[in-house]
């Protein structure tokens, strides 16, 4: 593997800074993640690339260092190289990484206040930059995957005018979270359009006239067994072009809104409690979007895991003018080498990719390795 003079850099930056610079109150958090992928076969053209990505983040306990009761700070910055992958190479919707970015940038990716309230601090609201992802939409078994369909769902990957405030851009939020027994209460507010799409390498917050708002609500339950089942419904209040319809003068029709749902659950198949490491569990996520307005109207994905090993499956099903099905069979393995190293080799297959019917299946492999700190 050849890295540049940069990658280097950033590899030796994450590698060796381990004296803490902070203590508690203050937590120190850094990540070097490098990933070289080769498409094999199939999609749009054979060929490498390396993609990275550095995350350094920083949680400040406001209540041990400031005095304010139940106050966290938390700030997160990133840096990817812009390397892509999946759009020169294998062409499909999903996502073979999910760390591609396709444009290089140092950001600051969330910055939030959250405040823990109520009986036992069971509640809490945060105000910030806020990744979606990180509370609404996620499961354990499917974060040990690459392919970003396991992530976030596809069909709300794709959705809005600049997607949802996920990797790599997110918006400005207000959050709720409540805790009730086994019972875990999720909703939001955002901007409807994360960051500047004119300009894709700034950390932008605007609010222009017809972003809109993005509405989202999560219901879910934790236990030992069935690890997570939740349900979450999500809105737009912009309005969007049909990706069809046309009026008498040919301009697209317009629609009020755009919304989804999806469904999922995490189960403990075989294996203790007492041991996570030698557990096998399994994962389903279905989700549903309005097809008049989004590239992606239906979604199934669900897999397995065993001891960092993981076989799982991505389904997308698109809306009109190009209708069809993407599909993607993932195979990886997480190996943590030390306690600052782990490799994770990665197989995936890829039916029909972008719904191109004169492009091939795709055959793509890569290795990830993380530095962490």
């Amino acid at each position: 593997m050849i890295l540049t003079r940069g990658q280097r850099a950033l590899a030796i930056i994450a590698s060796t800074l381990a004296a803490p610079v902070l203590a508690e109150p203050y937590t120190w958090g850094i990540t070097y993640t490098g990933e070289w992928w080769r498409n094999q076969d199939g999609g749009l053209d054979q060929g490498t690339r390396y993609l990275d990505n550095l995350d350094v983040t920083l949680s400040i306990d406001a209540e041990r260092a400031f005095g304010l009761p139940g106050v966290e700070f938390f700030l997160y910055g990133l840096y990817n190289n812009g390397q892509s992958f999946g759009a020169d190479l294998t062409g499909d919707m999903h996502g073979v990484s999910n760390i591609e970015t396709g444009v290089q940038a140092a950001r600051l990716y969330e910055a939030w206040a959250d405040w823990r309230f109520g009986e036992n601090r069971r509640q809490s609201l945060r105000l910030g930059l806020y990744d979606l992802n990180s509370e609404f939409d996620n499961n354990e078994s499917g974060g040990l995957f690459i392919n970003s369909a396991h992530g976030v769902g596809s069909e709300l990957a794709h959705s809005g005018k600049n997607g949802p405030s996920i990797f790599p851009v997110t918006s400005l939020a207000l959050r709720w979270r409540g805790e009730f027994d086994h019972w875990t209460a999720l909703a939001a507010v955002l901007d409807g359009v994360p960051g500047d799409p004119a300009h894709p390498k700034r950390t932008a917050i605007r609010f222009d006239a017809g972003d809109g708002a993005m509405l989202v609500g999560e219901l879910h339950r934790s236990g030992e067994r069935v690890r997570k089942v939740g349900v979450g419904v999500w809105h737009y209040t912009a309005d969007f072009p049909d990706v069809e319809a046309t009026d008498a003068n040919g301009d697209p029709v317009m629609h009020s809104g755009s919304s989804g749902v999806y469904g999922l659950v995490d189960v403990r198949l075989l294996g203790a409690v007492e041991t996570p490491d030698r557990q096998l569990t399994g994962f389903l996520r279905v989700g549903f979007a309005d097809g008049d307005v989004n590239a992606i109207k239906r979604y199934v994905g669900g897999g397995f895991t065993w001891r960092g090993l993981g076989l799982a499956y991505a389904h997308a099903h698109t809306s009109a003018p190009a209708r069809g099905t993407e599909g993607n069979v993932e195979l990886t393995w997480r190996v943590p080498i030390t306690d600052w190293l782990t490799l994770q080799p990665d197989l995936q297959y890829i039916f029909n990719p972008g719904i191109e019917t004169d492009s091939d299946h795709a055959l793509a492999f890569g290795l990830r390795f993380e530095l962490a700190y």
